[in-house]
């Protein structure tokens, strides 16, 4: 997950990696709003967002729930495909992103507040778009939303691939330090992010009422590794 300018002036919480990611994302805002409308990250642009459409695409599906849906470019290309996408977000400023460019609806509601059940709908397909950076919140998000899918519904999860991710560090899971390297100078103060293995991805996926339906490891002809992870998961 992106991050390495500091500032001063933005309070953050030190001991707390949870609500330090919304901390970071609400920071950052503005900037990843303009990289993404801006096309400025190659990685998306040469595959990842593409692989992700074409993943929701395939199950044909006609209500859509975008969980940590950002500045809202996967709800409105899902709207101009026929789906009826309904687009969540934590940070008040993506949300207010997303609804000034429209072509969907969208709901500020925290993982948090899905879990306490708060989010009350029913849909043919969640999707979550390199938006499960947390340790608990994750694995309590993913616990509650068997309930907001439709019998047979699908989870399409898109993340950052372990094998690429992982780097230098042990191949296990646990805490890693974020990094905006490569997104230019206006980004600020990096979220970390919860590393889990494949493995580990797919015992979360068993644990919270998911079977595996399709893994897809979407790769850049330059690169020998995979660019991410797409897990393909139906409703037990």
């Amino acid at each position: 997950m992106p991050g390495n300018k500091q500032t001063e002036q933005y309070p953050l919480s030190t001991d707390n990696p949870e609500q330090q990611i919304l901390d970071c994302w609400a920071l950052n805002a503005q900037p990843w709003t303009q990289a993404v409308r801006e096309r400025q990250i190659p990685s998306r642009v040469q595959l990842t967002d593409q692989a992700i459409v074409n993943a929701v695409l395939h199950y044909k599906p006609s209500a859509v729930l975008d969980l940590g849906c950002g500045e809202g470019w996967l709800s409105r290309t899902l709207s101009r495909n026929g789906c009826n996408v309904i687009g969540v977000d934590a940070i008040p400023a993506l949300i207010q992103q997303a609804r000034a460019s429209g072509e969907a609806q969208y709901r500020l509601c925290s993982y948090q507040q899905i879990i306490e059940g708060q989010l009350e709908l029913q849909v043919d397909c969640i999707v979550c778009n390199f938006s499960l950076f947390g340790e608990y919140s994750s694995q309590r998000l993913l616990n509650a939303l068997p309930a907001l899918l439709k019998p047979n519904g699908i989870l399409i999860i898109q993340t950052l691939h372990p094998l690429t991710a992982c780097g230098n560090s042990p191949y296990r899971d646990g805490w890693r330090e974020g990094s905006w390297q490569g997104f230019g100078e206006q980004f600020s103060q990096p979220a970390p992010w919860y590393f889990r293995t494949l493995a580990s991805w797919l015992t979360l996926l068993q644990h919270s009422g998911f079977s595996l339906h399709n893994l897809q490891e979407p790769t850049l002809a330059a690169s020998p590794l995979p660019a991410s992870l797409i897990l393909s998961a139906v409703r037990d």
